[in-house]
């Protein structure tokens, strides 16, 4: 038994870093984690044409993992946006979550929620997903704050970036004041931003759900319901 984890980037060692976090997720459950890397595209999506793209990779990156592998229990599809996850769906059967996906619907499980990620055309793009999944609107998304520089460029150079996403995170509870909207929690959209939700923590008692960390217990979730006890 195996599940796939898909990064829809061509980014390797992005791949691998994220394989492992998951393979440490589900360390427990005797369940393999293999990750595949966009055979084609951009090294970090951050347009709506590399959304396209990727989008595309995905679905290839499936039909080369079923050929040399077989069929996985599950599929992660490891970035903050979802490429090609309805149209895998489709094609596979199976249980598939995007990063976005997973972690908007634990935020929304708390209440009305905040986005802040890298990359500016990412705003809108998140706004029109979380449309499509019905979670936008009274008890769910409320705003999405954006760095100009994409999350891999953050990864780069993490004291500024961690200080530029402080700084979007007070931006998006500023505007929550504005609005007279209580945010539930706060999202850190990302698949090169795994664990700086430590450096960011913008306000005691607000949870800020680290969307990597939503996608690996989803992961968990699947495993969980086909195991002997589940």
């Amino acid at each position: 038994m195996h599940v796939l984890l898909i990064n829809p980037n061509t980014r390797a060692d992005l791949t691998a870093e994220l394989t492992a976090r998951a393979q440490q997720a589900l360390a427990d459950t005797g369940v393999r984690v293999i990750g595949a890397t966009a055979p084609f595209g951009d090294d970090y999506i951050a347009s709506e044409r590399s959304y396209v793209l990727a989008a595309h990779a995905v679905v290839d990156a499936w039909q080369a993992h079923v050929l040399a592998h077989g069929r996985p229990v599950a599929v992660l599809v490891a970035c903050f946006g979802d490429p090609g996850v309805w149209a895998l769906r489709e094609v596979s059967g199976l249980p598939v979550m995007g990063l976005a996906e997973a972690a908007m619907r634990e935020a929304q499980a708390i209440g009305p929620f905040g986005i802040v990620t890298g990359g500016q055309a990412w705003g809108p793009m998140l706004m029109r997903l979380a449309r499509c999944l019905q979670l936008a609107g009274p008890g769910g998304l409320q705003r999405v704050e954006t760095v100009e520089a994409t999350g891999g460029e953050l990864a780069a150079a993490p004291d500024a970036g961690a200080q530029a996403l402080g700084q979007a995170c007070e931006r998006v509870l500023a505007a929550s004041d504005a609005d007279a909207v209580a945010l539930g929690a706060l999202i850190l959209g990302g698949a090169a931003l795994a664990g700086w939700v430590p450096r960011l923590q913008p306000m005691p008692g607000l949870p800020m759900v680290d969307s990597v960390e939503a996608g690996e217990r989803w992961l968990c979730q699947q495993v969980a319901r086909l195991s002997p006890a589940g």
